[in-house]
């Protein structure tokens, strides 16, 4: 019997998780084909490139899920060419730190808007379109990636840490909508993991070894296991929940920090 092409979307597929999500899905079997979505056209090209180096049939997708009518629009064109959607994973995110109470800081309002309106907005807006497909199949799995913060407080970190909050949220309570048709809902939450976005916060006071280390100063502890996560590895927690060994999985939140939350 032919093998039924199973369609993976992933966003934020530029670069970083998404990036390595991408390519362990589309390693996972040969029926598998990866919708991969960014609004970085040019690093973009570069995953679909590695892609189909790997032997991964993939397709990529300029999109910025702020945009509800783009993100409509790519969603049912991948439907059309690729396939039904069969696992969405809502991995494009932004970071932008700073203190909110202090006058002295130059985090803004424009900040705070650009965190919310792809860190949460965006899940809301691609998680919409492609659940009015799921729906019609009665089958589907979405993992949104969070973030550890979105439960641990964080220095410099609270728009960060409220709008990867509401996206989970969002995630979970959308599961508890779509469980009747059989769709399932789940949530990553990395820690400190070895990505451009880390990389981009660190300043001669906080770098590999102070992240693993943890700061009394800010109230963080260290990393359990004294390394920094990778992409693979919140890669692979992604593919878990997506696979049929966690048929039976909804409404979950998989914290992947080496222990850094102390398993919260």
């Amino acid at each position: 019997m032919e093998k039924r092409t199973r369609t993976a979307l992933v966003t934020g597929a530029a670069s970083g998780i998404g990036a390595a999500v991408a390519l362990a899905l589309g390693r996972a079997g040969d029926d598998v084909v990866i919708a991969a979505v960014d609004r970085d056209a040019e690093a973009l090209r570069g995953t679909v490139a590695k892609l189909a180096a790997a032997g991964v049939r993939a397709e990529g997708y300029v999109c910025d899920v702020t945009d509800a009518a783009r993100v409509a629009s790519v969603v049912d064109e991948v439907e059309n060419r690729l396939g039904p959607v069969e696992s969405l994973v809502n991995a494009a995110g932004v970071l932008r730190t700073g203190a909110v109470a202090d006058p002295d800081s130059d985090f803004g309002d424009e900040d705070w808007d650009a965190l919310f309106s792809v860190n949460a907005k965006g899940v809301f807006h691609v998680s919409r379109a492609v659940v009015r497909h799921m729906t019609a199949r009665r089958r589907g799995a979405i993992v949104t990636v969070a973030s550890n913060a979105a439960g641990t407080p964080r220095h410099g970190m609270a728009a960060y840490a409220a709008s990867k909050a509401a996206a989970a949220m969002f995630t979970k309570s959308l599961g508890l909508e779509v469980a009747p048709y059989g769709i399932r809902c789940n949530v990553v939450a990395p820690g400190s993991t070895d990505t451009p976005m880390l990389s981009s916060m660190w300043t001669e006071r906080t770098t590999v070894r102070s992240t693993i280390e943890g700061s009394l100063d800010t109230f963080k502890l260290g990393i359990p296991l004294g390394k920094l996560g990778r992409a693979e590895d919140v890669a692979q927690a992604v593919a878990f929940l997506l696979s049929e060994q966690a048929g039976h999985i909804t409404l979950h939140e998989l914290t992947v920090d080496g222990g850094a939350t102390l398993g919260r």
